[in-house]
């Protein structure tokens, strides 16, 4: 039984954070990334969405979505934009001295994207984009916001993650590949982790219900037997609440019902069983919790706006 609904869900939604690159940045400089969805199909192909990310390993610069007021980083602060929309890194705030616009696919590790003329870096980056599936439901997308800085990373941990990174890049050993998407994946939990720390009391979602101790415990109960016919009445005596009170809490945290939430995940695992495996859809509906294939499809298309063959049919032809 499943007992942390966040790991969870960063495996089902297949999280895969194998791309990195590297900058280099003498003042003044400014780039500008294009929307995340344009590359895409040249970076992460098997991926629905690309999550984009820099880490500042050393010195200072500014950072924000284009069309808002960027924020101040220094050293061992990461910035994260979970939708990955366009976004704008200079020297300064409102920088843009010729800003490189990075419509291409920057080369990955050991190569270097060097901004600005002078000869020793003010700034230096470690760059990346996480993959993930968008639908049918990914709760983490549907409850981040557009941009996550935090700052200070724990000296220790971002030195060894920069210092593994470039290392594992430039050798070219057996199994770089995997460590590298790990380091990311442990980077972005890291982030997740430090996110819901300060988040606000009266802040609400998903991600707001992992620290609630009652909703907390629904959401592990739900991740750990999704195919068991829950109702309110047995899943609140489980958590030590009455049944009214834990719909309540649980809307009044998350945003929907329990049992809301219960189908919405049932289809997203029906969803990532019909991508990844060749299961009859009669069994897959079993695995989720309907008793029928016909049941299970109708909610399928109800949810999700298509059948499970031609949900399969279609994904099957996006694979790399």
């Amino acid at each position: 039984m499943s007992v942390d609904p966040l790991s969870d869900v960063l495996q089902v939604v297949r999280l895969n954070g194998a791309f990195f690159y590297a900058v280099e940045a003498t003042e003044p400089w400014s780039v500008e990334a294009v929307a995340a969805t344009e590359l895409t199909p040249r970076i992460l192909p098997g991926s629905e969405h690309l999550i984009s990310y820099h880490i500042l390993t050393s010195g200072h610069c500014w950072g924000g979505l284009i069309g808002r007021p960027q924020v101040e980083m220094q050293s061992g602060d990461v910035i994260v934009f979970p939708h990955g929309e366009p976004h704008m890194m200079s020297s300064a705030p409102g920088q843009r001295v010729l800003p490189i616009r990075l419509g291409a696919v920057p080369g990955r590790y050991p190569d270097t994207v060097v901004l600005g003329e002078g000869d020793d870096p003010r700034a230096t980056l470690v760059c990346g984009f996480l993959g993930c599936d968008r639908r049918p439901y990914n709760p983490l997308l549907a409850t981040l916001p557009s941009q996550i800085h935090l700052r200070g990373l724990p000296e220790g941990w971002l030195r060894t993650f920069a210092h593994q990174v470039v290392a594992e890049s430039r050798a070219k050993r057996a199994g770089a590949e995997s460590i590298l998407k790990r380091l990311a994946e442990l980077m972005f939990v890291e982030v997740l982790r430090r996110y819901i720390e300060v988040l606000p009391a009266e802040q609400s979602g998903w991600l707001a219900g992992l620290r609630d101790e009652f909703v907390a415990r629904s959401l592990a109960l739900m991740h750990g037997r999704p195919a068991h016919p829950w109702t309110i009445g047995e899943m609140a005596s489980q958590v030590g609440l009455s049944r009214s009170s834990l719909a309540a809490r649980f809307a009044d945290v998350v945003g929907q019902s329990p049992m809301q939430y219960l189908a919405q995940w049932r289809m997203q695992l029906a969803a990532g069983m019909l991508t990844s495996g060749g299961a009859k859809v009669s069994t897959i509906a079993l695995r989720v919790g309907y008793d029928s294939e016909a049941a299970f499809s109708r909610a399928f298309k109800r949810h999700v706006g298509m059948a499970p063959a031609d949900w399969r049919k279609a994904h099957a032809a996006l694979e790399p």
